[in-house]
Order: C-alpha cells, then sequence, then structure tokens
C-alpha cells in the first residue's frame, strides 16, 4: 500500500508540474479577473455577478494580449507584452515549486533554489508559448518562401 502511495504521488507531481507548465500563460489574464470579481463584489454585483465580470475580463486581458503580440512587429515591443504575461506566471511558478518543494523538503536554502529554478522555467515558459500567438507569416516574403523559384529560359526570338 505504500509502494502505491509513493508512486500515485509521484504521478500527481508530474501532473501539478504539466498543469502549471501548461497554464502559465494564463496567470496574468486570471489575476486580472480574479482582481476584477473582488472590486465587482465589492461594489454590491453579488457573486454570480462578480463570476460573470471576471470571466469578461479574463478573456478580454487574454485577447488582447494576443491581438497586440500578434499585431506589433517592433522586437522590443513583443519583448514587453511577452514579460507582462511572463512576469505573473514567473510569480505562480515560485509559489507553486516551493510548495513542491515543501513536500520533499524542509523548508532551506535548497527548496529557495529549488523555487527560483521552477520560476524560472514556468517564465520561460510563459516567455515562449506567447510565440504561438504569432499569425503564419503572410503577404510577398510568404509567397516567395513557399513557391520554389522556376528556372528562366531566354525567350526564342
Amino acid at each position: 500500500m505504500i509502494i502505491l502511495g509513493i508512486i500515485l504521488s509521484v504521478f500527481a507531481i508530474g501532473f501539478f508540474c504539466w498543469l502549471l507548465f501548461t497554464l502559465a500563460v494564463y496567470a496574468l489574464p486570471f489575476y486580472a479577473g480574479l482582481t476584477a470579481a473582488f472590486a465587482a463584489y465589492h461594489y454590491g454585483y453579488g457573486v454570480l455577478g462578480s463570476g460573470l465580470i471576471a470571466i469578461v475580463v479574463g478573456a478580454g486581458v487574454l485577447a488582447l494580449g494576443q491581438i497586440l503580440f500578434a499585431a506589433v512587429r517592433i522586437p522590443s515591443l513583443r519583448a514587453c507584452i511577452a514579460l507582462v504575461f511572463a512576469i505573473p506566471a514567473a510569480v505562480a511558478g515560485y509559489h507553486a515549486t516551493l510548495g513542491i518543494a515543501h513536500i520533499c523538503l524542509s523548508a532551506g536554502t535548497l527548496s529557495q533554489v529549488l523555487a527560483y529554478v521552477g520560476a524560472t522555467l514556468v517564465g520561460g515558459t510563459a516567455w515562449t508559448r506567447m510565440a504561438i500567438f504569432i499569425p503564419p507569416a503572410t503577404g510577398e516574403a510568404a509567397q516567395d518562401a513557399s513557391v520554389p523559384s522556376q528556372p528562366s529560359f531566354p525567350a526564342n526570338g
């Protein structure tokens, strides 16, 4: 029974790590939606109204980030947009990794180092996942790259 518990714990930790890396990009929309929900509840919208506002704000932040990242072609601005999404993901990765490290280790330097490594990896994952939102190249440059060049023959005249 103990062996089964150990095996299931390893799979559970692996599942939560996979879930953390998969959902890293959505940390900023989640935080924005949660903040909007608390503000709406504070102003008397109730639980249902606050939940709806949270969903709308979270989806809006995600859509705005994707549209801005896809529309902007200046690399430094794209890096700033990706950084805005990566920083909350890194904070979430830090705390999740610290919690997982405290399952196996006592609180100390090693668990802090692992938490910083986890924050770096999760933030980097969010940074690179923002590149998924880039639309495929369009226009003349994409057309020229996709069509192989035809050899030109001199005209008989």
